[in-house]
């Protein structure tokens, strides 16, 4: 039986990136995975829906040509070619993290790892039958997370379809329901719509991208509805029935009026429905009970060590819960490591994890939002900056959105922001950094900032807390 100092199971952002950083501070580690090395988010999830999202973008700006003083003739959609590029990127980035493997000398294998009584790691094949037994001084359990759906919707890969479905759909549908307005949600409602589908995005929720800054939030559920999205938040889904051609779907709506609160009964008959109300991690068959893993609501408990309730033994990622975030993955992955090889670092804090969201205008955050600082006791300064103001913005034709941060009054420390408009995905990382070098809005305002960049509007917002702005 071969033994090693460390065994992953499962081959994501968080896996590999574990299994990386083991080999490179010399620990023997071999890597289970029973699909794509890369795992959900390369091959199913954050990369070949960002390809997607991209050549949405794309569309639309040809369709903005003449904005740019062209002409051209409308493009024609290619949706084979479109649905095509996304699955190359994504299998042209597992095979680099396959090279990565043999690169570090990380021994892979494929199959399903499953912890056994003996605290050994069995791999089994598809049939169940056990292809490989590892001796493993340290368990990472880095499994990942599925779709979940809702009571009485049952997926079915056709007409009611999770995420993974609605990137390989063969023919465009002419009309789409999607069912959550999270991350997930608006971005395919985006993509689709920007191609032209006939797009209802349904969320149970008062706003949109519910853990998001309510300012922000709203400026995005006002963009996507003049894209011609319809947007219906407080929804509440009664009903999916799956019809030969079609799927009808009920839901219920608060309405209200002078004096009075009701609600309103509704019935839509679309071509497909998207199911993106979140997801369960991948617990099911790792042998969890045999060794007296703890699990709440669906996920490993884990400790500030990434480590479960049974020593050696550690989760990282999705499978932890939250924050669902793949570079937060890799992060926990690369400390869980580190643990066992007894380093000692600072583990990951939340607050310093940015989200990303990659519809269009993007939508990026990090830390407090202005309700969270208040709600916490902060006496706070709110600055403001928006891309209609900026330089670059207007040149470059993107003015919508803006930069909002919200810092200590007391101290200027930064405490959390949020940006909506474009290439805000890029743009959070220096909020990211300010935030974990407890920067103050001076540090920012007096950072030189390019000219023209949209970067600027980071530093103007900054100055605006605080009466200091210049351009706005």
């Amino acid at each position: 039986m071969a033994a090693y100092d460390v065994v992953v199971i499962g081959g994501g952002p968080g896996g590999y990136s574990a299994a990386i950083r083991a080999r490179q501070l010399g620990l023997k580690t071999a890597l289970i995975e029973d699909a794509e090395l890369g795992g959900t988010c390369l091959n199913w999830g954050c990369i070949p829906t960002k390809a997607l999202l991209k050549q949405a973008e794309v569309y639309q700006l040809f369709l903005r040509a003449e904005e740019f003083g062209l002409r051209v003739d409308k493009p024609a959609v290619d949706w084979d070619a479109v649905i095509s590029r996304s699955r190359q990127v994504a299998a042209q980035l597992s095979k680099g993290v396959a090279y990565l493997m043999q690169k570090n000398q990380v021994e892979v294998f494929a199959g399903r790892g499953r912890l056994t009584p003996s605290r050994q790691v069995a791999v089994e094949d598809g049939d169940g039958e056990v292809v490989a037994e590892l001796d493993a001084a340290h368990v990472v359990l880095a499994t990942g997370a599925r779709p979940k759906s809702i009571p009485g919707v049952e997926f079915d890969g056709e007409r009611i379809i999770a995420s993974r479905e609605a990137m390989i759909v063969a023919k465009q549908p002419a009309s789409l329901a999607i069912i959550g307005a999270g991350a997930i949600g608006v971005e395919f409602a985006y993509f689709y719509r920007a191609f032209g589908s006939k797009v209802l995005l349904l969320e149970a929720l008062p706003q949109v991208l519910p853990r998001e800054d309510e300012e922000i939030a709203a400026g995005l559920a006002e963009s996507l509805t003049r894209q011609g999205i319809e947007v219906v938040t407080g929804a509440r889904v009664e009903e999916v029935k799956k019809q030969k051609r079609a799927v009808s779907l009920r839901y219920r709506t608060s309405t209200s009026s002078v004096g009075s609160v009701g609600e309103e009964q509704k019935t839509r008959r679309v071509e497909r429905v998207l199911v993106a109300t979140g997801v369960e991690g991948n617990i099911e068959g790792l042998g969890l009970e045999a060794l007296g893993i703890r699990t709440r609501d669906g996920a490993i408990v884990i400790d500030e060590r990434m480590q479960t309730s049974a020593k050696g033994i550690y989760a990282i990622g999705d499978v932890a819960g939250p924050p669902l975030l793949a570079h937060a993955a890799a992060q926990e992955g690369i400390a869980a490591v580190e643990f066992i090889a007894g380093r000692d670092r600072p583990t990951l804090d939340p607050s310093q994890v940015p989200n990303c969201i990659y519809c269009q205008p993007q939508v990026a955050s990090v830390g407090l939002s202005e309700s969270q600082a208040r709600e916490a006791g902060y006496d706070v300064k709110v600055g403001r900056f928006p891309f209609a103001a900026s330089g670059k913005g207007q040149a470059a034709g993107e003015t919508e959105g803006l930069v909002k941060l919200v810092f200590d009054a007391r101290y200027g420390e930064l405490l959390g922001g949020a940006i909506l408009g474009a290439e805000a995905t890029e743009l959070i990382a220096e909020l990211t950094l300010a935030l974990r070098l407890e920067a103050t809005y001076e540090e920012l305002l007096l950072t030189c900032h390019a000219h023209p960049t949209l970067s600027e509007a980071v530093m103007e917002a900054a100055g605006q807390a605080f009466g200091e702005a210049i351009n706005y």
